[in-house]
């Protein structure tokens, strides 16, 4: 039997009650299969450790990580003070080398869409860009901040992208402001140009982010797989995730070529802590992306199902999604429904 050892960060805010509600749906599905077992550690990171620490990520969560196969992270808070420590996330990404961010993005059964049927991927450079937290203020009220672009990066992703477009629709698109960054943007785009040779079986069209993030509204059924760097990916990726039913229900990857970290991308929330109110589905997804990513693809599609029939069923929602019911509701449901939800047959 495979034995994967997980870290569990559970964070801050609402993150240990989401953290736990994944936690039961992935322990459930490991009882389904029978085939596996998750070796869970828990470890702490987050702003309730820089006090504690002087740091989001102590040393011992490090040490920790570097033992498992991949994480499981709940929402974190991040100071916005000059001179605090980078977001926990952010650390974790540069220590393990996370390069892409993948953020899928689909419609739900009575979830409410802006146009149905849904069903795309945003990948997001995850290591540079405005993101390489690099500033200066050079003199008061005047301050820099380098946006880094490298072509190996850009490949890298594209890279990645592209694997996945080929198993998808074959389709990617890209995103970018080359009209206007013309150096930095123009590294990106002709290092996506230059791996699409790679797959001559996807179809690439490229789009100034701002016409991408209309086109988005407009119309989200045009995209499958989308690539860019690392701002406009997470705006657009939050803006795609609200297309869908919002945040509560969108989970995202971090992943390099040895590690990966999985986690619901909306906010600690700390005015909602301690209220058992809020919508853990995006944590169960991220949990989710983790059996898939471990190679326990029948598992994963089990989450999937049974998150699917909750919705359809509408019984037992949280108040995000028109209900009343409280976290660990929607949680133990789910968990009951894994039982009832059908192996993949093939």
């Amino acid at each position: 039997m495979e034995t994967y050892k997980i870290a569990v960060l559970p964070g801050d805010g609402i993150g240990p009650e989401v953290i736990d509600a994944a936690v039961k749906v992935l322990k459930a599905a490991e009882e389904k299969s029978k085939t596996y077992k998750l070796n869970l550690v828990w470890g702490e990171a987050g702003f309730n450790c820089i006090a504690k620490y002087g740091t989001n990520v102590p040393p011992q969560t490090i040490d920790m990580l570097k033992t498992t196969a991949a994480c499981l992270k709940g929402p974190m808070t991040t100071p916005e003070e000059a001179g605090a420590p980078p977001s926990a996330a952010l650390a974790i990404r540069k220590l393990f080398n996370l390069y892409a961010n993948v953020r899928p993005c689909f419609s739900l059964p009575n979830v409410p869409s802006l146009k149905p049927n849904i069903d795309l991927i945003i990948v997001r450079e995850n290591t540079e860009g405005m993101y390489s937290n690099i500033e200066f203020e050079l003199e008061e009220g005047l301050a820099v901040a380098m946006r880094v672009i490298s072509r190996k990066a850009s490949e890298r992703v594209a890279r990645f992208a592209f694997k996945l477009a080929d198993r998808r629709k074959r389709h990617l698109s890209y995103a970018h402001k080359a009209n206007i960054l013309r150096r930095t943007d123009g590294v990106f785009n002709q290092a996506v140009l230059d791996v699409a040779k790679e797959f001559p079986a996807v179809r690439v069209d490229d789009f100034h982010i701002d016409a991408m993030a209309m086109e988005l509204i407009k119309s989200p059924g045009n995209f499958d797989v989308v690539v860019t760097t690392n701002l406009f990916g997470d705006i657009i990726s939050d803006e795609a995730a609200e297309l869908v039913g919002g945040l509560g229900v969108a989970a995202g990857a971090n992943i390099g070529e040895n590690y990966a970290m999985f986690e619901p991308v909306h906010g600690s929330a700390p005015k909602l802590s301690g209220q058992n109110k809020v919508d853990p589905i995006a944590a169960i997804f991220a949990g989710k992306m983790l059996l898939d990513y471990l190679g326990e693809k029948d598992s994963a599609l089990i989450v999937e199902r049974a998150v699917s029939q909750v919705l359809k069923e509408g019984k037992v929602l949280t108040y995000d999604l028109g209900g009343k019911a409280k976290t660990s509701d929607l949680a133990e449901e789910i968990v009951g429904k894994i039982g009832n939800v059908k192996r993949n047959p093939n």
